[in-house]
Parts: structure tokens; sequence; C-alpha cells
């Protein structure tokens, strides 16, 4: 299952050019989760592709995963980074009854993050590309198992 949706996501990284037809949000959606990192997968000047299972890895997964959508184009992600915080900033976002997409690029066009999530399995795919204008672009995918946090407030 991982493996068609990051076939899917990686088709949408390569996608630039952002449109209205790149807003389709669909449900309302108010989701929390606590999610759990599987691995790492990087390529820079030292790595090529290479991945890291989280075990080998001194990093945290997250313990407050939000996502509140609202139709017809809201769609707000928080705990994931500090720049996808900012719903204005988001270029993408779709929202279904099973998967949320989004991305964001920076005004300079030379950094991006974007993000896929199954509602119901809760597999999360978060992209962050550094460089990107440069040859030595850096790409930095992290997936992560997620679970529903029940202990909203």
């Amino acid at each position: 299952m991982i493996k068609y949706f990051f076939t899917i996501f990686l088709s949408l990284i390569f996608f630039n050019q952002t449109s209205a037809k790149d807003v389709s949000i669909n449900e309302n959606i108010d989701l929390e989760f606590v999610c759990d990192l599987e691995k790492k997968i990087i390529k820079n000047s030292e790595y090529n592709y290479q991945t890291f299972l989280a075990k080998d890895l001194n990093e945290k997964g997250l313990n407050s995963f939000k996502i509140l959508s609202k139709k017809p184009e809201t769609l707000f992600i928080k705990g994931l980074s500090s720049f996808l915080s900012v719903s204005s900033k988001l270029n993408v976002k779709v929202v279904n009854k099973d998967v949320v997409l989004f991305k964001s690029i920076d005004q300079e066009k030379n950094y991006s993050e974007s993000g896929i999530i199954t509602i119901k399995t809760g597999e999360l795919i978060h992209e962050i590309t550094k460089n990107i204008k440069s040859e030595n672009s850096e790409k930095y995918i992290f997936i992560y198992s997620c679970n529903k946090d029940d202990k909203k407030v």
C-alpha cells in the first residue's frame, strides 16, 4: 500500500505549476493523529535515496499532527512543520474521504514541502526538498505510521 501512495506522491512532487484545480476540498475534517516515524529516505550529496529505519535515527515521531479542512478550500496542517502550518502557503490542497494531499513551495521556488496521508490506514509521507534550483538539491522523505488521537479535547 505504501508503494502505491509513494508512487503517486512522487509523481505529484514533480508538478511545480499550481492553479485553481489544485484545490479540491470535498470533506470537512477535524482529525488529530499521533505518528511514529518508520523510516527516512535521504537524497543529498552524501546519500542517493538511502533509507534509514527509525530505530537507527535520533529523530522522534509526531505527538500531535492535526488536519482541519472546511469545504470548499480551507486546509490547515499543524504539527508537521512550521512551513506547512501557514495555510495561505499551501499551493496544493486535496481532501476527500480517503486521502489528504498538500504541497507548499516558497516564493523563490527553491524549497518545498508536501505530504499525503491516507485517513483509514494512517500512512503519512512527508517530503522536503531543498535547493530545488541547484544541481545539488536535497530531498528528505519521512514515512510515518499514524493513529487517530481519541483524546482530542
